[in-house]
């Protein structure tokens, strides 16, 4: 029993001596481009903030010890200037104070209300803070708190780690929490495409589609044919395949010119187009962008490789 609390003990210690400095300064520049962000946003404002209490600068790691308050010092001088912020190295120590004739002795976390007496007691003639900020690294980057001492509002509250993933799954969760309030208000969800497949064959159209399915996976729609078959107007559907956001799908043209001559009468002549054309199409989106390849493959036997254009809303015909 003895052997596995010291083996539990070694391991504890051994984890915690371990630093991933990278991670840390990382999350500090992630940091620093995120109050550059919400100052220019308006969600943070440096009026608000300063003068401000740096109460904590609080590293966990021994290898961060020498770096880590500076460099936080550095990103709050950068974010809201150095004409206002102060440090407060009384508030992270043991305190006592007489107060109503008792003699006082704190250690642990500080109060707003002490650190607003700590303030007073220390900033001599100068402005009293306006509020106070928290920086404490972890084992993931850091996490920091911006606190309003007058009103006690959260000014500022974020785990910050060097490739955002925190704020990435926040996103992500917003999103469902949106896509589920626009299903229930029964509201559409729109995408449009203008495909130019080129060579070898040639099919130029636009497709105007609603996205649906329990996880918005597929789209059905109208589309409207230029070339193969030559004017056409039908119907579309497409399923994405997770794997590079793939649209795999099919349409069925109807083409007009063809409908028309036949509505007229019966014909001697080979027409253009077949009544119906069936078209096999792939999209591969360039990354995140608006823009992807397109393969289409049609009953025609026209092959054709392009470009497909998704919600350009620069366009006329999808505005």
């Amino acid at each position: 029993m003895l052997l596995r609390v010291v083996i539990a003990a070694l391991l504890l210690l051994s984890a915690t001596a371990r630093a991933d400095s990278p991670t840390t300064r990382d999350s500090l520049d992630r940091l620093e481009e995120l109050l550059q962000l919400r100052i220019e946003d308006g969600m943070l404002s440096r009026d608000e903030v300063m003068p401000a209490l740096l109460v904590s600068a609080e590293p966990i790691y021994l290898e961060s010890e020498d770096w880590f308050a500076t460099r936080a010092i550095e990103v709050l001088e950068k974010a809201f200037g150095n004409g206002g912020l102060r440090l407060c190295e009384a508030c992270m120590a043991p305190r006592a104070f007489v107060e109503n004739g008792y003699l006082a002795y704190q250690t642990g976390p500080i109060g707003l209300d002490e650190v607003v007496r700590l303030d007073d007691q220390s900033r001599g003639d100068s402005q009293p803070a306006k509020s106070a900020i928290w920086i404490d690294e972890h084992r993931g980057g850091l996490a920091i708190r911006i606190v309003d001492l007058r009103t006690s509002r959260v000014l500022f509250a974020q785990n910050v780690d060097p490739n955002l993933v925190e704020n990435k799954n926040t996103q992500r969760i917003y999103s469902l929490s949106a896509e589920l309030e626009r299903r229930a208000r029964g509201d559409s969800l729109t995408q449009a495409f203008v495909d130019f497949a080129f060579y070898p064959g040639q099919h130029f159209s636009l497709d105007w589609t609603d996205q649906w399915g329990k996880t918005n996976s597929n789209l059905s729609g109208v589309t409207l044919s230029v070339f193969d078959p030559v004017i056409g107007i039908g119907a579309c559907h497409y399923r994405r395949i997770e794997y590079l956001n793939v649209l795999l799908g099919a349409k069925l043209i109807l083409s007009m010119p063809t409908a028309l001559v036949r509505s007229l009468g019966e014909v001697d002549f080979d027409l253009i187009d077949p009544p119906l054309t069936a078209v096999g199409v792939a999209r591969v989106p360039f990354g995140r962008s608006n823009y992807g390849a397109i393969f289409t493959v049609s009953t025609n036997g026209q092959v054709g490789l392009g470009i497909s254009l998704m919600n350009i809303s620069l366009l006329p015909v999808v505005l």
